[in-house]
């Protein structure tokens, strides 16, 4: 992404489903924000009082397992995040207020498509100020198990080079490789589906989640066919959606990211490992306007700390 200035929504947008894990209902609606507003969630309906502010940044999560998890649940947080936050970045909205007033973004089709479309309805408006990035000076890396994550230098746009490695022949080992923009996002990325194996549901339920996941709302694999009538919407879907999710936590970087982004087997729990990797080193990144003016400002201070819904991080 290269544009100079940041950017909101022109009008709000609605969203209604369940929360995949939950099976809770939740009303979501995106509020326009101001320019330095960033990504912030506001958990209405809390028990017990007041609605609770959570900025979507990576000193927030709370939960990698299973999906990505802001806030404390005992105060308020907010679950399954991760296609919300992947639109949101996909399509280059820098400022918005979101609203939820359940525990759980709702699930959708499974993927960032709808919240996609509900973004276009709304529109999309510059404002005054310049778009601040996280460029990347230092390569930081992530290792867990065979698996690893890390972010690299680049001079300009962020690319993801993504691969899984399954076991099971319908998924196999795949790879996916982006330059992040919104017209590859919404092509290439945004309609791939989370899924998760049939035999794994009974496990996933006893321990309180995958309660809403249905064939509306995940890709459902047994022995090595796809149950889903309709099939696969890429042949690939597995690793595009695994990419998704790492757009969409890598977001909680809370700026867009000037570098390059790897992983081998990641998932929720690296990506968001990788952020905070990256952050305790002040010598790993700077904080610069949009490229097109050239100028980098030396990051004075550290970024304020202003769980596929069910397919596994490990694989």
């Amino acid at each position: 992404m290269k544009a100079a200035r940041q950017t909101t929504l022109r009008r709000r947008a609605h969203l209604f489903g369940a929360g995949v894990h939950s099976n809770a209902p939740a009303k979501l609606t995106l509020h326009p924000a101001d320019a330095d507003h960033g990504i912030v969630f506001y958990r209405s309906n809390v028990s017990g009082g007041d609605g609770r502010v959570i900025e979507a940044v990576w000193s927030q999560v709370t939960m990698t397992e299973l999906c990505t998890v802001i806030g404390d649940a005992s105060e308020g947080s907010v679950a399954t995040i991760e296609h919300l936050m992947a639109a949101l970045s996909g399509l280059g909205i820098d400022n918005v207020l979101v609203e939820v007033d359940g525990p759980e973004v709702p699930i959708m089709d499974g993927s960032a498509a709808r919240f996609v479309d509900a973004i276009d309805e709304a529109g999309i408006v510059e404002l005054s100020a310049p778009r601040r990035y996280v460029k990347i000076l230092k390569p930081v890396r992530i290792d867990m198990g065979r698996g690893f994550s890390e972010l690299r230098p680049a001079s300009s746009g962020f690319r993801l080079d993504v691969e899984i490695d399954f076991s099971a022949g319908i998924i196999g080992r795949q790879s996916a490789s982006i330059d992040l923009e919104p017209h590859t996002f919404r092509r290439e990325i945004s309609r791939a589906r989370t899924f998760g194996f049939i035999r794994d549901v009974e496990r996933l339920w006893k321990a309180g989640f995958a309660l809403g996941s249905s064939l509306e709302n995940s890709v459902a694999l047994e022995d090595d066919r796809v149950i889903n009538p309709e099939g696969l919407r890429y042949d690939d879907e597995f690793v595009r959606h695994k990419t998704l999710d790492a757009i969409g936590d890598l977001a909680l970087a809370g700026l867009p990211m000037i570098g390059a982004y790897r992983s081998y087997c990641g998932g929720h729990k690296m990506n968001v490992a990788v952020l905070e990797a990256l952050f305790s080193d002040a010598t790993c990144y700077d904080i610069v306007e949009a490229p097109r003016s050239l100028h980098v400002a030396r990051h004075a201070q550290t970024l304020r700390a202003s769980a596929a819904a069910y397919a596994p991080d490990v694989n």
